[in-house]
């Protein structure tokens, strides 16, 4: 796919004028102030960008992966913070009860969710389950007419401010995923509890901490899926969290690149702009391919994940991820060589795109992982 469809330009030019206009000019002082972008989220919600694909009926837009990404990756374009709530609200939080849930939780969940009077976050991350996601140690216990809930998960981005969790929690650790279950919980039942906030190296205004079950009693209709599904629904949502990773890092990157031609163009030295000396060029070229290379993976993941190849899609977005989630690294580092000594002042955006794109290559699974998963299509 070389051109975007009508619509979904549409979608990208909405979102590239709110996100220059309104995003772009607050996202240093965000970023300094660790300070929540409350007021931005709320004008996404109002635009419908915090339930993007899930269905008019259930008060989404009922858009297309395609326009999703594209319009996360002009959010995260103006301020990577402001994209991954997001993020998380539509591929992590939305997506599985639209998937995996009965018409009661989509009735229940999804209209609060898309219209933004709720913030959704997502449980599965545990001290000793990161990559290794079947190790959960959050126990679930059937209690008859309900669950009960007991455990610890931690880098749980949003959990500051959501109102409604995705969780998981096994009835039996030493079975691993063959346990795993899934559910849905609100945040204001007995139990549970926001823990520490984490003070990050990047996407500082993203609120993330641990989240804490104590004795929580999870009603049985609040199980999302099949009881001891929840791992097959963790993995499939990750497959779309990937994707709005990979629009994140495109963002990143291509801001960073904007911001290294510009500087390029204007700085100074020995007589001539930095521009016409061929190292600079080169850093340039490179950067610029491997955007463009890594768009065109993000876009060909999307529209796989929007078809019925659920294998052919997992693994393109797992190519997508990895391929922009390093392109974004790789950008944002040569933007702050073409800066020089001031890409390391915190006057710059380029600092702060600098650890912004960190991350993008730890969270919705390691670049190890997605090497992982790229070459068991492969090999078997």
């Amino acid at each position: 796919m070389f051109e975007l469809p009508d619509d979904v330009k549409e979608i990208q030019a909405l979102a590239r004028d709110f996100a220059r206009n309104e995003i772009l000019p607050g996202a240093q002082a965000r970023d300094h102030e660790h300070r929540f972008p409350a007021a931005e989220v709320a004008k996404l919600a109002e635009m419908g960008f915090m339930g993007m694909f899930v269905p008019e009926v259930y008060g989404g837009a009922g858009l297309s992966t395609l326009a999703y990404v594209v319009a996360l990756e002009e959010i995260c374009y103006a301020d990577a913070s402001v994209g991954v709530t997001m993020s998380v609200n539509n591929s992590l939080v939305c997506w599985p009860i639209l998937a995996w849930g009965n018409e009661a939780q989509k009735q229940r969940w999804l209209p609060d969710l898309a219209a933004g009077r709720k913030l959704g976050c997502y449980a599965l991350t545990e001290p000793n389950a990161g990559s290794d996601a079947g190790a959960q140690q959050t126990k679930m216990v059937d209690a008859g007419g309900h669950y009960l809930v007991n455990g610890a998960k931690i880098w749980i981005t949003n959990a500051p401010y959501a109102q409604v969790v995705v969780g998981y929690a096994s009835l039996n650790p030493a079975e691993r995923h063959k346990a795993v279950c899934a559910f849905i919980a609100d945040m204001a039942w007995p139990g549970v509890r926001v823990g520490k906030p984490e003070d990050k190296l990047g996407i500082t205004s993203s609120a993330t901490s641990e989240l804490l079950f104590e004795d929580v009693q999870v009603p049985k209709d609040s199980l999302l899926g099949d009881e001891r599904g929840g791992f097959k629904i963790a993995m499939s949502t990750l497959d779309g969290g990937r994707i709005g990773i990979a629009a994140q890092a495109l963002g990143i990157a291509q801001r960073a690149f904007d911001l290294a031609v510009s500087h390029a163009k204007t700085r100074i030295a020995f007589g001539k702009p930095i521009g016409q000396n061929q190292a600079i060029q080169w850093m340039i070229a490179d950067m610029a391919l491997r955007i463009d290379a890594a768009r065109l993976l993000t876009w060909r993941a999307a529209v796989a994940k929007d078809g019925n190849d659920k294998a052919r899609a997992s693994h393109q977005c797992s190519m997508a991820k990895l391929a922009a989630s390093e392109t974004a690294n790789f950008c944002a580092d040569k933007a702050l060589q073409i800066h020089g000594g001031y890409g390391f002042s915190k006057e710059y955006e380029v600092e702060r795109l600098y650890r912004d794109a960190r991350i993008t290559t730890l969270y919705e699974g390691t670049s190890e992982i997605q090497r992982l998963v790229i070459s068991r299509n492969y090999l078997g």
